[in-house]
């Protein structure tokens, strides 16, 4: 089955934990902080939890657009939409983990939990591991000797930009 480039964004959302959430503060600075995915549907769209009274709360009742970053050493996801609190005891208890007590010791019962759903409305990935990886280390060091760039924008294995 080929790769497009919608599956193989879905696939790499899936494979992280954590991610840079970036908000824009009332000063109209950008202000990023990391966060754990609580969940990742189907269509892309990405859950944390968080705790109602945080600034970056505040940041979002002004301007809810938000920028989701994900890496790791040869991977690299951009996910761009807006995001909203949601009000779900339900979901949250089915989305809890244990490691988020740090946070927020009264368990899944904490008043100051607030779930926040992200919709993204275009993402972006990079994967250069594996064969993907090898692929790119040739097309690299071909662009070197050169002194051309890179070509590895058409293999949606290792490269794709799609709008959800």
């Amino acid at each position: 089955m080929a790769t497009t480039p919608d599956h193989k964004l879905r696939e790499l959302l899936e494979e992280f934990g954590l991610a840079m959430l970036v908000t824009r503060a009332a000063d109209g600075q950008l202000h990023g902080r990391p966060m754990a995915l609580a969940a990742v549907e189907a269509d892309g769209t990405l859950w944390f939890a968080t705790d109602r009274h945080s600034g970056k709360m505040d940041e979002l009742a002004r301007d809810g657009h938000v920028v989701v970053t994900m890496q790791s050493r040869t991977k690299f996801v951009s996910l761009s939409g807006t995001a909203a609190p949601v009000e779900d005891r339900e979901k949250v208890s089915r989305l809890w983990k244990a490691e988020w007590k740090v946070w927020f010791p009264g368990g899944k019962d904490d008043p100051n939990i607030v779930l926040l759903r992200v919709d993204g409305k275009a993402g972006e990935y990079w994967d250069n591991s594996g064969t993907s990886g090898v692929k790119y280390l040739i097309e690299a060091g071909r662009a070197l000797i050169t002194g051309s760039r890179p070509e590895v924008g058409n293999d949606p294995k290792v490269h794709g930009k799609v709008s959800l």
